[in-house]
């Protein structure tokens, strides 16, 4: 029988932080910074022998002409070897009523493979074959275009090969660690 961790002290334990990120805030202070920070919230998919999802809200657009967006995944990530594998990438931006399709695809104890898409509503995406979601308030498919070095994740620079409207009217957003919705209709005064 493991015994209790000693008295303010988690299970989980801090790697040491590398020499490059020495001076700068911890990660835990780091994290509550970049809280502040609202994003969408997406799920990126591949295709093909390796396909996989995954929830990520590491995204923006670059370009519209040519029309480029980026996302970032870490390299110890399955998402990683799917993208660089297939040479595509889908990104399915999330509706607010799709809170629990992000923590679905957010969960490591899903299927691998095609079988974690059976749980779901999908098409093949007619570009890339990548699975695009029913339901999202819109979403792209994107050849990879390039892969950039970004500390403990690739920054994939995804040229944009076909892009629709889904059938989602509010968006989730991530903000201070939790979910929240954005009414569509809203418009700023």
């Amino acid at each position: 029988m493991a015994s209790d961790p000693a008295p303010g002290r988690g299970v989980l334990k801090r790697l040491p932080a590398s020499p490059a990120r020495r001076g700068l805030s911890e990660q835990p202070a780091l994290r509550q910074v970049l809280a502040q920070f609202a994003t969408g919230v997406t799920v990126l998919t591949a295709g093909g022998d390796d396909a996989h999802g995954m929830t990520a809200n590491a995204f923006s657009s670059v370009s519209l002409e040519p029309p480029l967006v980026l996302c970032c995944v870490s390299k110890a990530a399955r998402m990683h070897t799917a993208v660089v594998t297939a040479g595509s990438f889908a990104v399915n931006i999330l509706a607010a009523e799709q809170q629990e399709l992000s923590s679905y695809f957010a969960d490591w104890r899903r299927p691998d493979g095609m079988a974690q898409f059976d749980a779901v509503e999908w098409a093949a995406g007619a570009k890339t074959g990548a699975p695009l979601l029913t339901g999202t308030l819109a979403w792209l498919e994107c050849e990879l275009a390039q892969v950039l070095a970004g500390g403990d994740h690739s920054i994939f620079l995804g040229r944009v090969v076909a892009a629709g409207r889904g059938t989602g009217e509010h968006a989730l957003v991530f903000y201070g660690g939790r979910y929240h919705e954005v009414d569509g209709r809203a418009r700023a005064a």
